[in-house]
């Protein structure tokens, strides 16, 4: 199949696209254009967070497919664990892959953890609303069998392998669009105090939405009897709100500085960013112009020589027209004569 569409994928020149990883990319590429948006916010720019992508996003995949291949309940094989577009990411594998990029990120090229996490935050939270609309089209993520015929409608719930399940997965994506719009509007209104805050507030509220989904969920991964992702969610609303008391106390004993004393020395940073941009611009447009003024000397030196190296053949050739002239008058003039 050239070009058509199916159940669970599309067909592009031939390709086959599962609508799973082509959502999933989607929403990596959202979470990054939103992420270099909001980058001055913490005194980063779009180029730190295009270089952070090469690395967080990659780990964050990883991530996702080893969470998921180790407490899966199936037996993977090495090959059925590298065909992650079959389905069977998950979401809290993919945040602690994205966590060690993130950190190798910030070792490798000298930035704050904590400014680059609350930057991500958002973007994070929105890759996960969107990826979740991917689960519907891979059959997975989604919560325990319906069985009363009044729930039995879309999108409450959802058919799988022949059986109506709670639609979990827009339960969570509808959930995550909601945190996403909070952490926005928080980061961009400028309403934190202290550094990590972005970061916590996402470990808070999307723990306790997926806390509470997770119970409705019919495919959980376990450790025994307990629900993996569910303990996880509980131990990130304690993590988020540590971090926000530890902020808090920090900053009262002066141990650390509050995002409003961080500010100036952030537009300082920006400022000295833009104009060594500006620098670099001019000196490329110097040597472009350069470059163009050497090229045209070069042409107009290969024209005037081509001119040179035609002018004595010019100069032969009127010269023997002219001696030419000098005889048909002489001939005309004899003629005349006789």
């Amino acid at each position: 199949m050239l070009f058509g569409f199916t159940a669970h994928s599309l067909f592009l020149f031939g390709i086959e696209i599962s609508y799973y990883g082509l959502i999933i990319a989607i929403g990596m590429a959202l979470g990054v254009f939103v992420a270099c948006k909001n980058a001055k916010l913490r005194g980063l720019t779009v180029d730190d967070f295009i270089l952070a992508a090469c690395y967080v996003l990659p780990l964050a995949i990883v991530g996702a497919r080893i969470y998921y291949v180790i407490f899966s309940a199936h037996t993977y094989t090495f090959v059925e664990a590298l065909r992650i577009w079959d389905g069977g990411l998950a979401v809290y594998g993919g945040v602690i892959g994205g966590a060690i990029g993130v950190a190798l990120f910030c070792l490798i090229h000298k930035k704050n953890f904590l400014d680059v996490a609350d930057v991500i935050a958002p973007s994070l939270i929105l890759g996960q609303a969107i990826g979740r609309i991917g689960c519907y089209f891979a059959g997975c993520c989604y919560g325990i069998e319906v069985t009363d015929e009044s729930l039995m409608w879309f999108p409450l719930s959802t058919i799988i392998n022949g059986e109506w399940h709670l639609s979990t997965f827009f339960y969570e994506s509808i959930w995550n669009f909601i945190v996403f719009a909070i952490l926005l509007i928080l980061l961009r209104k400028d309403k934190y105090r202290y550094r990590g805050s972005s970061i916590a507030m996402y470990f808070i509220l999307y723990g306790i939405g997926r806390a509470w989904i997770e119970a409705l969920r019919g495919d959980s991964l376990y450790i025994g009897t307990i629900k993996v992702s569910q303990l996880l969610s509980i131990l990130l609303i304690v993590a988020g709100v540590v971090m926000i008391f530890t902020s808090f106390m920090l900053v009262k004993y002066k141990k650390i500085k509050p995002v409003a004393e961080l500010k100036p020395v952030w537009t300082a940073q920006l400022a000295q960013y833009e104009a060594k941009q500006k620098e670099k611009k001019q000196q490329l447009q110097q040597k472009r112009e350069l470059k163009a003024k050497q090229k045209n000397e070069a042409k107009q030196k290969r024209l005037q020589e081509k001119q040179n190296s035609f002018a004595p053949k010019e100069q032969e050739k009127a010269t023997k027209s002219s001696q030419q002239d000098e005889e048909n008058n002489k001939e005309n003039k004899v003629n005349k004569e006789e």
